[in-house]
């Protein structure tokens, strides 16, 4: 009878510490979310003020007609136009995120892609364990590298690839990717990345 309530007494505090670790999870998320909506923010605060300064002779309609202006110019233009100097993408960051029901954001989120400064990229994976993705998987060869990294690295020579592990695993938790230089190769390796999860899931 002790064994029993013992046992009883193990899976529900295994269960508890199941739901707190996924708690953690999300708020960690959320957190990091607030960091990156708060620095986009000060940007923007930063670009106005500094707009305005610059602009202060002209009339309000004039500066109104330029801003959109600009804003009819597709974002990925503007970033990989070669006139544009690398200093005017610094700090520019673009997100996408990846759940476990597709594009359903009523799915659990899986996995994270932060796009920074246009040329680097970080993929984190939200509770690696679950997850379980390594290096030596086969399906990550064939799908990830195979699929997305060994082809952009064959156009661009200066791409370097590092991992960061959960823990002392050798389980994945975030992918770094430096020198990416075309929003194609991010749209690969989002697509590449959301087959891989669903794979593994599968």
């Amino acid at each position: 009878m002790q064994r029993k309530e013992k046992n009883s007494d193990i899976e529900t505090i295994t269960n508890i510490l199941s739901s707190i670790q996924n708690l953690y999870y999300k708020k960690k998320e959320q957190l990091e979310e607030l960091q990156i909506e708060i620095s986009e923010l000060k940007d923007i605060l930063n670009y106005l003020t500094k707009y305005i300064a610059t602009k202060s002779f002209h009339s309000a309609k004039e500066i109104y007609s330029e801003i959109k202006n600009e804003q009819t110019i597709p974002q990925e233009e503007k970033y990989f136009n070669e006139n544009i100097l690398q200093d005017k993408v610094k700090g520019t960051k673009i997100k996408r995120k990846i759940f476990s029901k597709g594009n359903d954001k009523e799915g659990e989120l899986i996995c994270v892609l932060n796009l920074i400064d246009m040329n680097r990229l970080e993929i984190k994976f939200i509770d690696p364990p679950k997850l379980n993705i390594r290096e030596m998987s086969e399906k990550f060869i064939k799908i990830f590298l195979k699929g997305a990294l060994i082809k952009i690295k064959e156009k661009n020579s200066e791409l370097v690839l590092r991992y960061e592990y959960f823990k002392n695993s050798d389980v994945i938790e975030k992918i770094n990717i430096d020198n990416l230089n075309s929003i194609n190769d991010y749209d690969l390796i989002t697509l590449k990345i959301q087959e891989l999860l669903v794979e593994e899931k599968a």
